[in-house]
């Protein structure tokens, strides 16, 4: 099995080596990996100029670029064979609700997904305990059962882990999207010139956090997979806007 490993916080971060020495013990592993961090880099590609890959001393393979850019130029180009897998992570930090549209670690996942490879974006839910080997256990037991019963077709899994021990995670529930409130303003400042620069607000709390969401299964100690898809129709409007439309709408 052959595995393609990358993410949105650089090919030095640790969650990356973490998940890297736990896969490396049952698959062949490439990494292609940003330069430096881009998260909230969303599925963003790199069209305004040529982009360099570059091999680490530790055999990762790095690209000046997103983590779309970092997936699609392996499987379209720096790869022999496609990979049996993608995986993405293990981001530091959630990526659950609506973090999933900004997410650098999903955009690098869902780039798999869009080119027909099974794939996983994974985060650490962090507290500061940094329990990157939980995460990669929570891995293998997916690729292990990945492996024992194969999807009829691929998917996309976004996975979020509590940041324990393996031991004390509760198990896996399978789970939807939650909702956050709205972000929190941007923060004025001003730059070392006395110019007026804004910084980004935090993400809102939670507001959709019942049973059966992804904030809710880690509040109560449990990984979540949430699965995925790319189809924006939003069906329930269809009929809605065909008639908005007028006649000669179809």
């Amino acid at each position: 099995m052959h595995i393609l490993l990358s993410n949105d916080d650089g090919y030095f971060a640790p969650g990356l080596v973490a998940l890297h020495a736990a896969v490396s013990q049952v698959a062949d592993v490439t990494v292609v990996a940003p330069d430096a961090e881009r998260s909230g880099a969303s599925n963003s590609l790199t069209l305004d100029r040529p982009l360099m890959v570059r091999r680490a001393h530790n055999g990762f393979y790095y690209v000046n670029g997103t983590p779309t850019d970092c997936v699609h130029l392996a499987v379209t180009g720096l790869l022999d064979t496609l990979p049996d897998m993608v995986i993405s992570g293990i981001n530091h930090g959630a990526n659950m609700g609506d973090d999933t549209v900004y997410s650098g670690t999903v955009a690098a996942a869902t780039e798999g997904f869009l080119l027909g490879i099974p794939s996983i974006a994974v985060s650490l839910v962090t507290n500061g305990n940094l329990h990157f080997d939980t995460a990669a256990q929570v891995v293998l037991d997916l690729i292990a059962r990945h492996q024992s019963q194969p999807p009829a077709q691929p998917w996309l899994l976004n996975v979020n882990v509590p940041d324990c021990a393996y031991a004390e995670v509760k198990g896996m529930h399978v789970t939807r999207l939650g909702k956050r409130h709205k972000a929190e303003p941007v923060i004025p400042a001003l730059n070392p010139r006395g110019e007026q620069v804004y910084w980004v607000g935090p993400a809102g709390s939670a507001q959709d956090a019942g049973e059966g969401t992804d904030f809710y299964a880690l509040k109560n100690g449990y990984a979540a997979i949430t699965p995925l898809q790319m189809d924006l129709t939003s069906y329930n409007h269809l009929a809605g806007v065909r008639t908005w439309m007028g006649e000669g709408a179809v």
